[in-house]
């Protein structure tokens, strides 16, 4: 499995990007996708999911403010971000999710690939 994100830049806070995660060698189709972000050596945390049937779900911080969607023809996952803050510098990466007994997703893919920066400047 390849996970490539691309799409992220240096932008002001209030400024917008569009990320793109092309994926490769799953049916992602019936997969549902998440998008992570990860600041230096903590932790990756996830920001949002599309299901494979559509359904989104967001983390709080993050509510209003990005969307995301998917290209199955292209097997594509997209994040829009729009009203960007200094807190969401991070890199960005995206990975198919499952459900898991605490009510969010885990990734099943260990292989995260090189995600795509974003820096947002105040």
């Amino acid at each position: 499995v390849q996970l490539q994100a691309s799409g992220g830049g240096s932008v002001q806070a209030g400024g917008s990007l569009r990320l793109s995660c092309a994926a490769s060698g799953l049916i992602f189709s019936i997969n549902n996708m998440g998008w992570y972000r990860q600041v230096l050596v903590k932790q990756r945390e996830l920001v949002a999911v599309i299901t494979s049937g559509g359904g989104t779900n967001y983390t709080d911080f993050v509510k209003g403010r990005f969307t995301i969607s998917r290209e199955n023809a292209k097997n594509t996952v997209y994040l829009q971000m729009n009203s960007l803050k200094p807190e969401d510098t991070a890199s960005y990466y995206c990975n198919a999710v499952r459900p898991n007994y605490r009510g969010s997703y885990d990734y099943i893919y260990g292989w995260w690939g090189q995600g795509t920066q974003v820096t947002v400047s105040s």
